[in-house]
């Protein structure tokens, strides 16, 4: 199957074609079709499988042959940073179709929030934003609504697990109740069907399993006490060939106190959490796609939020709480057919989540001998229930600014 078969507006095909689109991924070819049929869609895909292509194309397509343009579509996407991708992929296909997009996100000064405004009152076809800045915008008395055709709400888990669920039913409610609603999320989670339950009308369920990790990912892992884990990190930068690195934790806190720590240790690394600035985090992943940084220390949410090639190794500080995370986190090295490295360090707490890990991608990952200079770590038995207060065994004291628990 090619993208000739989906009959698109030749303006929408010759976009395709500039940016040598030919052939269809799985979630294109399923979805492509139903939506052009105008059916409510619950799509199951995780990043990097072509979900952006698979919803805006056939939006994009019915929308160029609109006699009256009014706000056709509005995207919903957890942070700025898929915002952005977003609105850039649509500027792409839409070179020759003369289709109009407006980014609507957090950040930035008063400036920001009155272009913002008035680019919702004057009108775009299409509107990629970020929960939190849209409420705002309703609340303001910005309402453009009327003509509304589309909801696409995309990785909707992230913005459930970030606690947008009730901004969302909000911005529903200021939206026609005659419109087609899709919904893409990585993970399908009982809230997440009682989302869709909510505000979708009989959709057409489509499912692609998670992809296992690329098979150029050499995957490893480290059993560790929490307080070797900053020498071994050292060992790591000194002895693996390496020229870029994401280092993930899975709290922001745990982040911000990483790029402490790695700063007296002299380790130029830049901290990525929603904490920054607008502007700063802008200049972080464009520093770090420009190769003018080499090593980014941040949260899951970076794991969907940056899409970079040449990244030669993952580092995961802790295991991931959901499995799934760690295919996301692994997935941002060994792109476009390179290969790359992702270690894993696992302490006592996160091993029987190390062993959930396993059996979603149906093998063991390799589990390193630790430098003998850092001493014997705990021994690797997931099988076994750990209370988080128990006490190690003579290995030093417990690190508690690195104890690893999920974002809350």
């Amino acid at each position: 199957m090619t993208f000739n078969d989906f009959n698109f507006d030749s303006k929408l095909a010759e976009g395709l074609d500039s940016m040598g689109y030919t052939k269809p991924t799985p979630i294109q070819e399923m979805a492509i079709p139903v939506i052009l049929q105008n059916k409510d869609v619950i799509a199951c895909a995780q990043t990097g499988t072509g979900k952006t292509a698979a919803y805006i194309l056939p939006v994009m397509h019915k929308l160029i042959q609109t006699d009256h343009r009014h706000l056709n579509t509005l995207v919903i996407a957890p942070t700025r940073e898929l915002a952005q991708q977003i609105d850039q992929q649509i500027e792409g296909f839409a070179y020759f179709a003369g289709i109009s997009s407006i980014p609507i996100y957090g950040g930035g000064d008063g400036a920001t929030w009155d272009i913002q405004k008035k680019a919702l009152e004057q009108g775009a076809d299409i509107i990629v934003a970020t929960p939190g800045r849209l409420i705002a915008l309703l609340a303001a008395g910005t309402t453009v609504f009327d003509h509304l055709k589309h909801l696409i709400l995309d990785e909707a888990d992230r913005m459930l697990d970030m606690g947008f669920y009730e901004d969302i039913i909000k911005i529903v409610s200021y939206l026609p109740k005659e419109r087609q609603t899709l919904l893409f999320s990585a993970t399908m989670p009982p809230k997440i069907r009682a989302l869709a339950n909510k505000i979708l009308r009989d959709p057409q369920e489509i499912n692609i399993a998670i992809a296992k990790p690329a098979a150029g990912i050499d995957q490893q892992a480290y059993v560790v006490y929490d307080s070797q884990k900053e020498k071994l990190l050292d060992h790591i930068l000194k002895t693996y060939p390496w020229n870029s690195i994401i280092l993930f934790a899975s709290r922001k806190e745990t982040v911000k106190k990483l790029d402490s720590v790695f700063r007296r240790a002299g380790i130029a690394a830049k901290a990525f959490h929603s904490d920054l600035e607008q502007s700063e985090r802008e200049e972080i992943l464009r520093a770090f796609k420009n190769k003018q940084v080499n090593f980014l220390i941040g949260t899951d949410v970076l794991s969907r939020g940056i899409d970079v090639e040449g990244i030669s190794m993952i580092i995961n500080w802790d295991v991931p709480p959901d499995p799934e995370d760690y295919v996301h986190r692994i997935g941002r090295t060994a792109r476009a057919e390179t290969t790359g490295t992702a270690i894993t360090f696992v302490n006592e707490i996160d091993q029987r989540r190390f062993q959930a890990i396993e059996s979603l991608i149906g093998y063991p990952v390799p589990k390193k001998t630790l430098p003998l200079e850092l001493g014997e770590g705990p021994a690797y038995t997931p099988q076994t229930k750990r209370k988080e207060s128990f006490k190690k065994n003579g290995r030093g004291p417990r690190r508690k600014h690195f104890r690893s628990r999920p974002s809350r």
